[in-house]
């Protein structure tokens, strides 16, 4: 069904240019921008009909806490008169979204808590970013409470399901952002990623999701996330997309406490990676819990390693040597917990599982945490020792396919822990060392539901990662497979 968007909302002037857009056309993030500039479709277009998937899919994805519906739809009006004149930007009038932990100006920033939190006076600056490459920020995420959890449900929003089976999560934290773009409402969106929220998603949702360097993209207005263990990283269906949103957010404010170097990422997604050494690894770091592989993941996983062993590259199980880096983790994860809980504005409604982290946040801080910290060079040294005889890493990204709406929702807070761990084993020692990870589709389930597998590196490891997600792509053509149903149709959508 075609959206025929015939009146410039704003001036009430039809434009002169191809307005209408049918639910197939310009998914992608590059395609959006690149049918704009070229006048094949509006951004009014575009951006009405993000609008009004989101509205037709809220009662059942549920991807959303905040839409700026009536803001989004003026900026857009603005974009397509900036691009009747002439004017170019990446992302000039292309709809986008954010999780609800990124500050957005007029908007609160609830992180998935209950209460009535203050709408923000300024924008964060990797949303300072989106709107100077030109974005349409058509509404924040859902994320639950404070990021905690490989999952998006609670009392403040309700759950948010996955449209490749709503009785199944899509992963979190950044679970809305991952559901928004599995589900055709935003072309991409970003997340935050402190224990793997950006990665899991993006496996349990059949997309590509990447974990940047620490402080690629700003974290300002704080200089560093959850003790530096937390960045931002998009989501997309497709690795060009993925990189274009990744260079379009990239960037540092004069405040921010990790600065790296800066890089081409998309410019990497279309270039060969060349014959990599790739470490298959099916180890995860230790904890004091079981944390038994799924089968379904050996074998999706192995599939993705027979596939860069015919692609070219030499691929050969190896191991890390992970330590005790669990032990780094939780003072600076807990410490990050009990920081954010203090801004909010009425702490009795947090969830008991968040008020225990906090206080364990509280009771591990100070030498604690210093200590924490003073040990990453140690850890980076022994970890990163790999990447002597090896460039990439392979693991799974997750042990299991995602699990049921509701199966750790009501758990205690050590047994939240036990079954986080448990599904999610594989990517948070990549947060306590702050280096680059891309999660990418590795199939389906016997069920259907989405599978993944990781690609990680050393420091500054983004170019090589995503060089070799883009040839992955062009051989097994996820993209081009979809949740049934999605794009939602548009019957019944307010117009």
């Amino acid at each position: 069904m075609s959206v025929d968007e015939s009146q410039d909302s704003e001036t009430g002037r039809s434009p002169a240019r191809h307005t209408g857009v049918t639910a197939g056309e310009w998914e992608g993030l590059a395609e959006q921008a690149r049918a704009l500039a070229d006048g094949r479709v509006t951004s009014t277009a575009l951006v009405r009909r993000s609008l009004e998937r989101i509205e037709a899919t809220q009662s059942s994805v549920n991807a959303f806490r905040r839409v700026r519906a009536e803001a989004a739809m003026a900026e857009a009006a603005r974009a397509d008169r900036r691009l009747a004149g002439g004017e170019r930007l990446p992302l000039l009038g292309v709809p986008v979204a954010v999780k609800d932990d990124t500050d957005v100006a007029g908007e609160p920033t609830a992180f998935g808590c209950a209460g009535e939190f203050p709408p923000k006076e300024r924008d964060a600056e990797v949303v300072r970013r989106l709107r100077a490459a030109g974005a349409i920020i058509v509404g924040k995420t859902n994320a639950c409470e404070l990021g905690q959890w490989p999952f998006t449900e609670g009392p403040a929003f309700g759950n948010t399901c996955n449209p490749w089976n709503l009785a199944h999560t899509p992963g979190g934290s950044s679970g809305g952002s991952a559901a928004a773009v599995a589900a055709g409402l935003v072309p991409a969106a970003l997340g935050t990623d402190g224990a793997g929220s950006v990665r899991i998603p993006a496996a349990w949702s059949h997309l590509v999701g990447i974990k940047p360097q620490r402080g690629r993209i700003s974290t300002w207005p704080d200089p560093e996330s959850f003790q530096g263990i937390t960045g931002i990283g998009p989501l997309a269906r497709t690795v060009e997309d993925a990189a274009l949103l990744l260079d379009v957010a990239s960037g540092n404010h004069d405040g921010d406490l990790h600065r790296p170097p800066a890089i081409a990422a998309r410019e990497a997604a279309g270039r060969d990676p060349g014959r990599l050494r790739i470490a298959l690894s099916w180890k995860a770091a230790f904890t004091f819990t079981p944390k038994p592989l799924h089968p379904e993941v050996r074998e999706a996983v192995t599939g993705v390693a027979r596939t860069l062993a015919r692609l070219g590259h030499f691929v050969e199980e190896a191991e890390p040597d992970y330590g005790l880096v669990g032990l780094a983790f939780v003072p600076r994860a807990t410490a990050g917990v009990g920081e954010w809980a203090d801004r909010v504005p009425d702490r009795s409604l947090l969830d008991r599982r968040t008020r225990e982290a906090a206080r364990m946040g509280r009771l591990l801080g100070g030498p604690v945490l210093r200590r924490a910290r003073a040990v990453e060079r140690r850890q980076q040294r022994r970890i990163g020792a790999l990447f002597g005889p090896y460039d990439v890493l392979l693991t799974p990204t997750t042990a299991t396919p995602p699990p049921r709406i509701g199966t750790l929702a009501k758990l205690s807070g050590w047994r939240t822990d036990q079954a986080m761990i448990a599904a999610c084993p594989y990517a948070w020692p990549w947060n306590v060392l702050g280096w680059p990870g891309v999660s990418v589709p590795a199939g389906f389930s016997t069920h259907g539901l989405p599978l993944g597998a990781q690609l990680l590196g050393p420091a500054h490891g983004e170019p090589r990662l995503i060089s070799l997600a883009a040839q992955l792509q062009d051989d097994l053509r996820w993209h081009e497979r979809r949740p049934a149903g999605h794009p939602a149709p548009l019957d019944g959508a307010r117009r």
